[in-house]
């Protein structure tokens, strides 16, 4: 089959790669219809998460139909239209039991293969699908691909950073970071019942994005980030800030703007060593601070349930859509943002 492998930094290699097949009888093998590239895909690219294999298939974001199963799964059957999380989980152990799925015993991250361990992802025709039935999610004739893909990742990864942040109290919040999980995040904080609510980032065409969906766009390029915030809390600051870009800046912005007593919700990917603000800073604030993967399996069915996903049209953020062959170049967009890309999808 054909798929986008992993060459080097900033390499990525259009190539025949073996088909997967069944190893163990819980797995399936899923036909893709749509793939993404994801924020996170960036961090390898760039190789800002080192370990990689060479020839490593890429991407975690996928939808697709069933086209073999292994003989124990009972959820699925070939023709079952299906959407995914970014990782496996075998519904059994603790954390799955808890909703942690993403730290599942037995899970393991789409496209990330080190020292020939691990799984090869969705940037291809097929994908193997370990532990099916716990894993996989259906989807439904009424719900899209786009919805699905999104609900796969960083639809589900902006609720659990709103959600994280108490978006449902009332009060002033603010999103650092308008990329696409940026904008899921505005949709999510403003279902959650969020009343004033600033989008922060210094592209405008995302800033506008941000602002259909509902929140106060900020541009540091033209505005005082800190002195609109406090403006806006007689001088105390934000209730909360959820901070989804995974940067130093972001982090110590987050805190810069944040009450006494307030929560930083961070879902950005971080790679540094040592964090932005100090411990005694993280003491003075009574700060709450949570961050961690989002347990996309848990809430990808939580909010399929609670018919949150089918509320919002958050497949507006879908700006791009290449062929396979040319994710060489959709990778070059999405990662330089030109021509205005959110967010671009594969279709092999």
């Amino acid at each position: 089959m054909q798929a986008l492998t992993f060459g080097g930094v900033e390499t990525i290699t259009y190539l025949t790669v073996q088909d997967p097949s069944i190893i163990q009888s819980t797995d399936a093998i899923v036909q893709i219809t749509m793939a993404g590239i994801c924020g996170s895909d960036l961090h390898v690219y760039h190789g800002r998460e080192t370990g990689l294999d060479k020839g490593t298939v890429m991407g975690h974001e996928f939808v697709g139909i069933i086209v073999e199963t292994g003989e124990e799964v009972k959820k699925f059957h070939k023709g079952s239209r299906v959407l995914s999380p970014f990782t496996t989980s075998c519904g059994e152990c603790y954390y799955c039991q808890i909703g942690l799925t993403c730290r599942c015993e037995k899970g393991n991250l789409f496209g990330w293969v080190q020292q020939g361990e691990g799984l090869h992802g969705a940037q291809a025709k097929y994908i193997r699908v370990p532990m099916a039935d716990s894993t996989l999610v259906p989807l439904s004739n009424d719900l899209s691909e786009e919805k699905g893909l999104l609900l796969g990742d960083i639809f589900s990864t902006g609720y659990f950073c709103a959600e994280n942040a108490d978006a449902n109290v009332k009060g002033v919040y603010a999103v650092i970071g308008c990329g696409p999980v940026g904008l899921m995040t505005v949709v999510a904080a403003k279902h959650l019942g969020a009343e004033k609510l600033f989008a922060i980032d210094n592209i405008p065409e995302r800033l506008l994005k941000a602002k259909e969906f509902g929140a106060i766009p900020l541009n540091p390029n033209n505005t005082d980030i800190k002195d609109q915030v406090l403006k806006a809390t007689n001088g105390r600051g934000a209730d909360a800030v959820m901070e989804v870009v995974g940067s130093q800046d972001a982090l110590r912005l987050a805190i810069d703007i944040l009450r006494p007593g307030g929560t930083i919700s961070s879902v950005g990917v971080h790679s540094a060593k040592h964090f932005s603000f100090s411990p005694v800073e993280a003491y003075d604030k009574n700060l709450v601070y949570t961050i961690g993967r989002c347990p996309a399996r848990y809430y990808a069915e939580k909010l399929l349930k609670e018919e949150v996903v089918q509320r919002y049209a958050i497949e507006d953020i879908i700006t791009h859509r290449f062929a396979l062959q040319d994710g060489a170049k959709a990778y070059e967009v999405f990662d330089k943002k030109k021509d205005n890309c959110i967010k671009p999808v594969l279709l092999p």
